[in-house]
């Protein structure tokens, strides 16, 4: 498919849904044949406000939806015969019922953290394996904490720095867009399963990683907050660990020294940047909560569950149709399109300098240690004088 632009579908306009197609819209190799529901409150009613051709999931459903007023452009099935992969963002367990229909009309699909790994075989972030998902028929982007997870490990992980790694999620009580059906008040509840499943789920895209997590969820719906104690193979200093984390794509760094000392002033800085929706694709890492000793690392992290998986699924998409092959320019070009950066107040804060001195001080620093390991004990070197002979 390359130089042709990928014709796609969003199944189910909800919290991910309704970011995926308006991504889709953002770039210029991909185009938005249509979103696909079966609801008509006003999550879809802004669908047709942006000019999104809506369909009908379920055909029973269409009467009632034009009858609301909803513009429907067809069914699923038929939005399935104008497309080349569809991103299916329906409720948890809807993705795997709705397998069957993708497989009868040929498409590719892309499927959700709350499907099961098994149904595609293929877990997926693209820092991580977009090479396996390459041409491959489906993918399943994993959730929100997973796809946390992933991408700060990852930049551990493929340094050989962990021996195992421990991590304890406090996940939002509930969305904020129905915040009013089961907003938890004043409690906060264990899970009791340990470990969590984000451990396990981590471990379907980073084979190897030794990883446990435990859980719980709290009374509030900015996103949610990891902390992370990763045991290493070797001592890490902390100027290493930022440097590694600075490296990885999408994380960037926040300081509570900037005010940024919770998810609420975060999330108000995303408003402040004019995110759409207040969205934070990017793990935003405490850089001054980080520390390191002889043994471990140590890591504070906030996760937009509402954002954070959505630049994962543009990826998605490009690995599956082939039209980019490599993972890093797909990262790239679907960080440009949607405002993904490094740096948040870059104006004020020359992070990139900074951060590109320190990469140069530790190579050197490597280099050097480098080359006194290769002198070694065996090469030979000139006699200490003796005493006769110093005096002499």
């Amino acid at each position: 498919m390359a130089g042709e632009k990928v014709r796609v579908a969003v199944n189910g306009y909800g919290v991910i849904g309704k970011r995926v197609a308006d991504a889709v819209a953002k770039q210029d190799d991909m185009e938005l044949v249509g979103v696909s529901d079966i609801t008509y409150d006003y999550r879809i009613r802004v669908a047709a406000e942006r000019g999104y051709p809506i369909y009908a999931s379920v055909a029973e459903k269409r009467s009632m939806m034009e009858d609301a007023n909803i513009p429907i452009a067809g069914t699923l099935d038929e939005l399935l015969g104008k497309v080349d992969v569809v991103v299916d963002c329906t409720p948890k367990g809807i993705g795997a019922k709705n397998k069957p229909l993708y497989e009868k009309a040929g498409v590719k699909a892309i499927f959700q953290g709350g499907e099961e790994h098994e149904l595609t075989g293929l877990s997926f972030t693209a820092q991580v394996d977009y090479a396996d998902a390459l041409n491959k028929q489906y993918a399943r982007v994993v959730s929100c904490n997973t796809t946390g997870l992933c991408r700060v490990l990852n930049a551990l992980h493929k340094r050989g720095w962990i021996k195992r790694a421990r991590a304890v999620l406090m996940r939002r009580g509930t969305d904020p867009w129905e915040s009013h059906r089961d907003g938890m008040i004043n409690t906060a509840i264990p899970e009791t399963k340990v470990p969590s499943h984000q451990g396990p789920d981590a471990q379907t895209v980073i084979p190897g990683l030794d990883i446990t997590t435990i859980a719980g969820a709290g009374p509030y719906n900015l996103s949610h907050l990891h902390f992370a104690m990763v045991e290493t193979t070797r001592p890490v200093s902390l100027d290493e660990l930022r440097h590694a984390l600075w490296e990885e794509p999408r994380t960037a760094f926040i300081r509570s020294s900037n005010g940024l000392v919770a998810l609420n002033s975060v999330i108000e800085l995303m408003r402040d940047l004019e995110r759409p929706r207040n969205d934070m694709w990017e793990v935003a890492v405490w850089e001054d909560a980080l520390a390191a000793d002889e043994r471990e690392l140590y890591l504070s992290f906030q996760v937009h569950n509402e954002a954070i998986t959505i630049p994962e699924n543009i990826d998605a998409i490009r690995a599956l149709t082939g039209i980019i092959e490599n993972g890093q320019e797909s990262i790239e070009k679907t960080n440009r399109a949607l405002g993904i950066v490094k740096s948040f107040l870059p104006k004020t804060m020359p992070e990139e300098a900074i951060h590109a001195a320190m990469g140069k001080a530790l190579e050197e620093a490597q280099r050097e240690f480098m080359e006194e390991g290769f002198k070694g004990s065996e090469e030979p070197t000139k006699a200490e004088p003796t005493k006769e002979q110093r005096i002499a």
